[in-house]
C-alpha cells in the first residue's frame, strides 16, 4: 500500500467523517451477514460467497457446517463430494479445491487453527486480501484493511471516495481516509447500504441519508420540493 498519498479535496476530513457519522446513525450495528461459529466457519463461508449472495451462502452452510466441524473434514473430503454439498453456490469445483486445500495447509502448517495474520491468511489456497480482511475483522478484531466487495467498490465511486476500478486499489484509498478504528465497521455499513438503498440498477436516492454528499453520475434526481431524508436506522 502506498503511504503518504494526499487527500483530494473531495475527501477531506471533514467530508470523510460526516460520511462516517451518518453511517453510524443509520447503520449502528452492521455486521457480517454470512452466519458462522467459529473462524474456520467463517472463512469457509467466505470462500463460497464469491459471485454467490450471502442469503445463498447461509442456506449451503446451515448443512455444511453439520457436516464438516473441523479442517479434517473438510481436507479428507473427495472432491466430488464437495462440490455436490456445494454446488448451488456456483464454481464449485473452484471453491471445493480452495476449501480443500486450505483445509489441508490449515492442518499442516498452522496446528490445525485459521492463521490470524494477513500474511498467513492470503498463503492459503483461495484465500486473497477481500476474504482475509472479513476473517480478520470479524472473526479477530483486526483492521488490517477494508474489506472491498461489489458494494464497497461501487458505493465508494459513486460517493467520490475513489476514482479506482481495481478492489485492491479502491481499498488503499479507502485506507488512506477512513480512520483505521472504523476500517471493520465502515465496510460492514457499506456493504449494507449498498444493499438497501445504493443498488446498482436502482439506487434509492430518495431515502438516503448520503445523498447530499454524492455525485454520482447515475444518481437519481431528488425533487427539490422534498425535505431532505432525516438520517434514519435501517433494520440489519
Amino acid at each position: 500500500m502506498p503511504k503518504n498519498q494526499k487527500t483530494s479535496p473531495a475527501n477531506s476530513e471533514r467530508r470523510i467523517k460526516q460520511i462516517i457519522t451518518v453511517l453510524d446513525a443509520s447503520y449502528p450495528n452492521a455486521q457480517c451477514a454470512l452466519k458462522h461459529e467459529n473462524a474456520l466457519e467463517l472463512l469457509v463461508a467466505t470462500v463460497l460467497s464469491a459471485q454467490c449472495t450471502d442469503e445463498r451462502v447461509n442456506i449451503v452452510t446451515r448443512d455444511l457446517f453439520k457436516k464438516y466441524r473441523r479442517p479434517e473434514d473438510y481436507a479428507n473430503a473427495s472432491q466430488s463430494e464437495m462440490e455436490n454439498d456445494i454446488r448451488s453456490t456456483g464454481f464449485y469445483r473452484n471453491k471445493s479445491k480452495s476449501i480443500r486445500g486450505a483445509s489441508r495447509m490449515i492442518l499442516e502448517k498452522f496446528d490445525g487453527q485459521v492463521p490470524n495474520t494477513m500474511d498467513e491468511l492470503t498463503t492459503l489456497p483461495g484465500v486473497a486480501r477481500k476474504t482475509a480482511n472479513v476473517v480478520l475483522g470479524v472473526a479477530f478484531g483486526k483492521a488490517e484493511g477494508i474489506v472491498v466487495d461489489t458494494h464497497v467498490l461501487r458505493v465508494s465511486k459513486r460517493l467520490g471516495l475513489t476514482k479506482e476500478s481495481a478492489a485492491e486499489k479502491i481499498e488503499c484509498d479507502l485506507m488512506q481516509i477512513v480512520p483505521r478504528d472504523k476500517w471493520i465497521s465502515f465496510s460492514h455499513q457499506i456493504i449494507l447500504h449498498g444493499r438497501k438503498l445504493c443498488k446498482a440498477r436502482k439506487p434509492l436516492c430518495h431515502l438516503c441519508p448520503l445523498e447530499s454528499a454524492c455525485e454520482a453520475p447515475d444518481k437519481v434526481p431528488v425533487l427539490a420540493k422534498q425535505p431532505a431524508p432525516a438520517t434514519r436506522r435501517f433494520k440489519q
